[in-house]
């Protein structure tokens, strides 16, 4: 497997990359993500299990039950990505 499939495997998937570049911001909770990406609840919690078990983001400790997310080391990394991406996209518009 390339190394570029090996990182499709893990950012590739719907929702993945869109979900990264919301946390790129900081921290968010689950419901805000849902709410700004307006995507399925079944779908967001897939795409944030998947990218936790890659060492993409981590679950933070918040209080009433609630769940926030944020970008590890490895997720982070993903800015430069993210931002040419971006200004790929752009420029086909």
């Amino acid at each position: 497997m390339s190394d570029l499939a090996a990182a499709l495997d893990i950012v590739g998937a719907r929702w993945a990359l869109l979900i990264v570049e919301r946390l790129l911001d900081g921290p968010q909770r689950y419901g805000d993500l849902q709410r700004d990406l307006g995507m399925g609840t079944n779908m967001l919690a897939t795409r944030l299990r998947e990218l936790e078990a890659a060492g993409v983001l981590h679950r933070l400790p918040l209080r009433h039950n609630t769940r926030a997310y944020a970008l590890t080391d490895r997720g982070l990394a993903l800015r430069a990505t993210i931002i040419a991406l971006g200004r790929w996209g752009a420029e086909e518009s």
